[in-house]
């Protein structure tokens, strides 16, 4: 007879998009788990430490346990990251922005529970790439999203080109984002490259005050002026 598996689970907790209050985009439910786990896989330890204080302003700094999980951290250390959901207890994951596990390190995290037979429970939250592809009026039936368009100028134009006729062969919405400081350069490079009756989306600060999203034809981009320097931004382009 097997025994009963007494691991804890590994909860992954979205975070706001920008600095708006917690509780206006997030359910209670992060706040109840927040409020008794002490136990925490991060992509930034101050941030996180932000985030949990502003959900839980009572809970003790002191009694936290962080784990920072990013682009640095070895793949050896993550076995260790668990040790906590072995020995019973429920551990979060918390990303920079948004939803853990998506264009996110916390995937790995994720994938290594799975394996060890821990239970992984998603919890609800804003994720930028969703809610610019529910405001943008494109097919939600069928899209991508392309995570980082490449830095040089010719390898951006064939990436672009070929998320176009990707677009345009499969019917699908083609989604991608860029570091915030390059995306006036990025828009730019939209609006010169691909063909004008393209439809294109520009969704930037979602779910702050200055929400910012607009679909129009790449032609009609090429008149219009939007300032999105260092403004977390996300691109949905569609084709026909």
């Amino acid at each position: 007879m097997s025994l009963p598996n007494t691991f804890g689970k590994l909860y992954l907790i979205p975070t706001t998009l920008g600095e708006n209050d917690p509780m206006e985009v997030l359910p209670i439910a992060v706040k109840d788990f927040i409020d008794k786990t002490n136990y925490f896989i991060v992509e930034n330890e101050k941030t996180a430490r932000r985030f949990i204080k502003k959900i839980s302003p009572s809970k003790s700094q002191q009694d936290l346990r962080l784990e920072t999980l990013n682009k640095h951290t070895a793949p050896e250390q993550l076995s260790d990251y668990l040790k906590p959901c072995l020995e019973g207890n429920d551990v979060g994951v918390i990303s920079e922005a948004g939803c853990p596990g998506v264009a996110d390190p916390g995937a790995e995290m994720v994938a290594l529970a799975h394996q060890t037979g821990i239970q992984v429970v998603p919890m609800v939250g804003p994720s930028s790439i969703l809610l610019a592809l529910m405001a943008s009026g494109m097919n939600g039936q069928s899209f991508a999203f392309n995570g980082y368009l490449p830095i040089d100028k010719t390898d951006k134009k064939k990436a672009l080109k070929q998320l176009e006729k990707r677009s345009i062969d499969l019917g699908q919405s083609q989604i991608f984002m860029e570091t915030p400081y390059r995306n006036n350069k990025l828009l730019q490079d939209l609006t010169s490259i691909l063909q004008p009756h393209t439809l294109l989306t520009v969704a930037t600060d979602i779910t702050l005050a200055q929400e910012f999203i607009k679909t129009k034809t790449v032609k009609q981009w090429r008149t219009s002026t939007v300032d999105l320097h260092k403004r977390p931004t996300i691109f949905v382009l569609h084709a026909s």
